[in-house]
């Protein structure tokens, strides 16, 4: 018998996938806030970052396009059904414009740090509404596990916001709807990559959102608002390449190998990576009282990490 079946091979370049782009996509807000020090608002950020990586989706879409038809992959010549494309671009504009501008919103009012430990919370969110949407199994360690989590950064929150006031209130509701719109992306993303394939679904989810990012900032802003200071272009190169194309990627190709939950699950490394990131480039406090706030936060992961991969059951509601 041979080491790893090809299943097996499957799950762990999955889990490896999901591993790593949990890990790029930690280096967002770092990113965004530096744009925001070159005077870059919410939306001219969220624009040049769309600006940047579309052509890299579009290119991948039409690449997954051409290997379909001519008969390469798990989707060779199967039709392109237009009510998967359809669903694809709605589900785009919902995990990454909606969720996007959330999350942006909240970086120009809270820290990289609290922002990542809140948005850390989506695989909480998938699980739980699974359970409201598929009546899938929930049990109450791991809402235990969930309330540990948010009892961290509610630590976290309580003392920011002495500090800064009611602009952490509003920076962490932002933060929370960010973490359920991308929740929702996940939840309903795998049967259409499924259908589509990870990199025609990636291409056509992102287009959408991409699309809907530039009709918003058309109707709030001139063009001469896409003028940007030199210095800013490196930072929005690297939030487009290093924190969008490649994890958006890695992170489909995940969902569709090892499905949304397990998927999400590895979340649990980003904040880790944010929060040194946070302190020695953008210089960000970390007090003692953050560090209880992130240990909650992180301990509330690791169990909820471990009471669902454990059971085969729980796997298997995520195909």
């Amino acid at each position: 018998m041979s080491a790893l079946s090809s299943s097996d091979r499957d799950q762990f370049t999955g889990l490896a996938l999901a591993a790593l782009g949990a890990a790029l996509f930690a280096t967002k807000g770092i990113f965004v806030k530096l744009a925001y020090a070159q005077g870059l608002d919410a939306i001219t950020t969220l624009t040049w970052r769309m600006l940047l990586a579309t052509p890299f989706f579009a290119l991948m879409g039409f690449l997954a396009y051409r290997d379909r038809r001519a008969g390469r992959g798990r989707q060779a010549n199967r039709p392109v059904p237009a009510r998967s494309v359809a669903g694809a671009a709605a589900i785009g504009i919902l995990g990454y414009y909606g969720a996007s501008f959330l999350d942006f919103l909240s970086l120009d009012l809270i820290t990289a740090q609290l922002n990542r430990l809140v948005l850390l919370t989506y695989p909480f969110m998938v699980l739980i509404l699974g359970a409201v949407l598929f009546h899938r199994p929930l049990r109450a360690s791991v809402v235990g596990a969930a309330l540990l989590a948010y009892l961290g950064i509610g630590v976290i929150f309580g003392h920011d916001m002495v500090i800064e006031g009611e602009s952490v209130v509003a920076g962490t509701l932002f933060a929370l709807a960010s973490a359920l719109a991308y929740a929702l992306y996940q939840l309903f993303a795998k049967p259409l990559i499924d259908a589509l394939g990870p990199r025609l679904f990636t291409a056509i989810a992102m287009i959408a959102a991409a699309s809907a990012v530039f009709i918003h900032f058309l109707a709030t802003h001139p063009m001469a608002g896409l003028a940007i200071p030199p210095g800013a272009f490196s930072i929005l190169l690297a939030l487009a390449l290093a924190a969008t194309v490649a994890p958006v990627s890695i992170i489909a190709a995940a969902i569709g190998m090892v499905g949304a939950e397990r998927t999400a699950v590895f979340g649990n490394i980003s904040p880790i990576l944010t929060i040194v990131l946070a302190i020695f480039i953008l210089g960000e406090p970390f007090t003692p009282i953050h560090g209880v706030g992130t240990a909650l936060v992180i301990c509330g992961i690791l169990l909820f990490t471990r009471l669902t991969t454990q059971p085969k059951s729980a796997v298997q509601t995520g195909q």
